[in-house]
């Protein structure tokens, strides 16, 4: 299987490059991902849950990291096993360029997978492979977006209403929602690689 893509990011690339290097960023982008054990400054281990179709299984994969060439890029590399769901194993290319006053993040990816993964067709895969794609980027880019700016304002002593809130911008202590659920569902990285894989 293979799979390219690219997203623009609303973000300088080194602070794009420090989040694709940040475990407890990438947790709370990945979906699935459980545990990110770091191993060493190019090597991780992570284990993730992954629903394929009618198949539901616990991936535990090791991924290095190579060819680093900071803030523009870099392969990784792995290999997950799933059990009797099977197994992937495969490579990706990271390259982050300047555009449009943020960063354009392009993937290659290739993969392979056996085990009953494999006899579950190329479009299930690729389907699932591309939207656990775009739920990452969703995360990945809404965590990274720009603080709006906060500007000087002058108020005057007037009383609280609940009925001041408004259900379509929920907020917590002044932060959207958004931002809140995905600091608490935080914790660390690389099952990306993982589950780019078994996709």
């Amino acid at each position: 299987m293979d799979m390219t893509g690219e997203r623009l990011i609303a973000a300088p690339r080194e602070k794009v490059w420090e989040a694709l290097n940040n475990p407890e960023i990438l947790k709370q982008c990945i979906p699935g991902c459980e545990t990110i054990e770091k191993l060493s400054d190019t090597e991780l281990k992570a284990t993730a849950a992954i629903k394929l179709g009618p198949i539901a299984a616990r991936f535990t994969g090791n991924v290095l990291l190579s060819d680093l060439d900071p803030p523009n890029g870099y392969t990784i590399s792995g290999e997950g096993q799933g059990g009797v769901a099977g197994f992937a194993k495969g490579g990706a290319q990271v390259k982050l360029t300047d555009e449009d006053g943020g960063t354009k993040l392009a993937y290659t990816v290739n993969a392979q997978i056996g085990g009953k993964m494999a006899q579950l067709g190329a479009r299930l895969i690729d389907s699932t492979a591309k939207q656990m794609a775009e739920a990452f980027f969703t995360k990945f880019s809404a965590i990274l977006a720009p603080e709006p700016d906060v500007t000087e304002t002058h108020t005057t002593e007037t009383a609280h209403h609940d009925d001041d809130y408004d259900p379509s911008n929920p907020r917590v202590l002044g932060l959207p929602l958004g931002v809140v659920i995905a600091a608490v569902v935080a914790t660390i990285a690389v099952a990306l690689t993982v589950l780019k894989y078994v996709s």
